[in-house]
C-alpha cells in the first residue's frame, strides 16, 4: 500500500466548516464534563452552612462521583461501540442536568448522594464518546486540532466553574447557582440534539487510517464491535500497547494531582509565596497548559512520530518541576516555571491522543478510550494520598519531585506503546 500523508487527503471549504462545527459541539459537551467535576466542591461551604455537614461527609460526595465515573468509564466504551456515541453523549449531559436539579432541590444527604451518583454516571461517558466521534467524523488534516481543542475546552470548563458558581451564590444563593448550572448544561444538550446529524456515522470523505511512515500490508480484520463484550475484552487485554496506554494515564494523572493539590502549599513553604499569589500561579498552570494544547495541535500534523512529541514535552515538564523543587529560584521565577511546566505538559496532549488512536483496533474506539482513560481516575485517587503523606513526613518538595518522576515514567510508557504498535501487524483504524 502506498504511504500517504495528511496533505494527500481530499479537503474542501465545506469539509472544513463541517469539521469545526463538530469540534465545537464536542468541545462544548466536554467542557460540561469538567464543569460538573468541580460543581460539588464549589458548594462545600454552602452545604456545610445549610446542613451542618462535616468536610469528610462532603468529601464522600466527591468520592462517590469519581468512583461511579471510574467504573462507568471503563465500561461505557462497550456501549458506545455498540449503540453509537451520540445517544450516549445525550445520556451523559442529561445526567448532569438531573444531578444539578437534584442538588438544587436537596433536603438532605440522601438526595446529595443520589445526585453525586447520577453525576458520576454522566461524567463516565465523555472520553469514549468524544474520541469515538472525533476519530470517525473529523477529517485527517484536522485531527490534531480536534484533540487540542478537546483538551482546551476541558480546561476552560474547570476554569469556569468557580467563577460561575461563586458569582451566582453571591448574587442569589447556592440553590439558584445549581439550577443555573443545570440550565447551562441543558442549553448544550439542546445544541447537541440539534446537531445530532453532524455527530453520527463516519466521515467517508476522509480516510480514517493514521498516516503511515512506510509501506505496510493490511491484514484482514474483523470489527470488534461485532464480537461479544467478553470476546472484545479478551482481545484487547492481550495487547501490551493497551496496558501501556493505561499505565501512561495513571502516571500523568498522578503528576497532575501533585500539581493541582499541593502546588499552593509548596509555593508557600519553599518560596514564601502567599496563598493568593500561589492560587493565581496554579491558575496560570492551567491556562499555560491550555495554550500548550493549542500549540501541540500543530505538532500532530508536523510529524507522524507523535510519541517523540509526548516524551519530549513530558520530560521537559519534569525538568521544570525538579528545578522548582530545588528551591534555588527567586519567587517570581518560581511562579514562571510553574507556568512553563504547564505549557510543556499541555503540548503533549494532542500527540498523546493521536498515539492512543494508533492503539485502537477496528470497532473498538469507545472501548479502548474508556479503558485507557479510566487510568486517569486510578491515578487521581492514588496521587493525593501518597503526596499528602510526603508533606506530612516533612518532605516539602516531595510532590514536585514525585510529579517529575511520574512525567518521565509516562514518557517512557509512551515510547513503549509506540514500539508495541510498530511491532504488531497493521490493524484497520477504528
Amino acid at each position: 500500500m502506498t504511504a500517504t500523508t495528511l496533505d494527500q487527503f481530499p479537503d474542501s471549504p465545506a469539509i472544513l466548516r463541517q469539521d469545526w462545527k463538530i469540534i465545537s459541539l464536542i468541545g462544548a459537551a466536554h467542557s460540561c464534563s469538567h464543569f460538573f467535576q468541580l460543581l460539588l466542591p464549589t458548594l462545600f461551604l454552602s452545604l456545610a452552612n445549610e446542613f451542618g455537614y462535616s468536610f469528610s461527609e462532603l468529601g464522600l460526595l466527591a468520592s462517590v462521583f469519581y468512583l461511579v465515573s471510574s467504573f462507568g468509564q471503563a465500561s461505557s466504551g462497550f456501549v458506545v461501540d455498540r449503540v453509537g456515541p451520540t445517544p450516549v453523549l445525550r445520556f451523559g449531559l442529561a445526567c448532569f442536568v438531573a444531578a444539578g436539579v437534584l442538588i438544587g432541590l436537596s433536603n438532605g444527604y440522601a438526595m446529595l448522594l443520589l445526585a453525586a451518583f447520577i453525576g458520576g454516571a454522566g461524567n463516565s461517558v465523555f472520553h469514549p464518546v468524544d474520541y469515538s466521534i472525533i476519530n470517525h467524523r473529523i477529517s485527517a488534516p484536522r485531527l490534531g486540532h480536534a484533540y487540542s481543542t478537546h483538551g482546551l475546552t476541558g480546561n476552560l470548563g474547570w476554569a469556569l466553574t468557580p467563577v460561575f458558581m461563586t458569582t451566582i451564590i453571591h448574587l442569589a444563593d447556592w440553590r439558584v447557582a445549581t439550577f443555573s448550572a443545570a440550565g447551562l448544561v441543558a442549553i448544550v444538550l439542546l445544541f447537541v440534539w440539534l446537531g445530532r446529524h453532524l455527530l453520527s456515522g463516519r466521515n467517508e470523505a476522509q480516510p480514517s487510517a493514521v498516516p503511515a511512515a512506510k509501506e505496510q500490508q493490511q491484514e484482514p480484520t474483523v470489527s470488534l464491535a461485532e464480537q461479544t463484550v467478553g470476546q472484545t475484552l479478551a482481545t484487547l487485554l492481550r495487547q501490551p500497547a493497551l496496558w501501556g496506554a493505561f499505565f501512561f494515564f495513571v502516571c500523568t494523572s498522578i503528576a497532575l494531582s501533585a500539581v493541582q493539590n499541593y502546588t499552593i502549599p509548596m509555593l508557600g513553604d519553599v518560596y514564601g509565596i502567599d496563598k493568593v499569589l500561589a492560587g493565581s500561579t496554579l491558575s496560570g498552570y492551567m491556562v499555560a497548559s491550555a495554550v500548550g494544547m493549542l500549540a501541540g495541535g500543530f505538532l500532530v500534523s508536523a510529524t507522524p512520530k507523535t510519541e517523540l512529541t509526548v516524551a519530549a514535552s513530558l520530560v521537559m515538564a519534569g525538568v521544570f518541576l525538579v528545578v522548582l523543587a530545588l528551591g534555588v529560584l527567586p519567587p517570581t521565577w518560581a511562579m514562571l516555571l510553574v507556568g512553563l511546566a504547564g505549557f510543556s505538559a499541555g503540548v503533549a496532549t494532542p500527540s498523546r491522543d493521536m498515539l492512543i488512536r494508533r492503539v485502537t483496533p477496528k470497532g473498538a474506539t469507545g472501548t479502548v478510550y474508556g479503558l485507557v482513560y479510566s487510568g486517569m481516575d486510578v491515578g487521581s485517587s492514588l496521587g493525593p494520598v501518597g503526596f499528602g503523606l510526603m508533606l506530612d513526613a516533612g518532605l516539602s518538595q516531595g510532590p514536585w519531585v514525585g510529579a517529575a518522576v511520574a512525567f518521565v515514567v509516562a514518557a517512557l510508557a509512551a515510547m513503549m506503546v509506540a514500539r508495541s504498535v510498530a511491532n504488531r501487524p497493521a490493524m484497520a483504524a477504528a
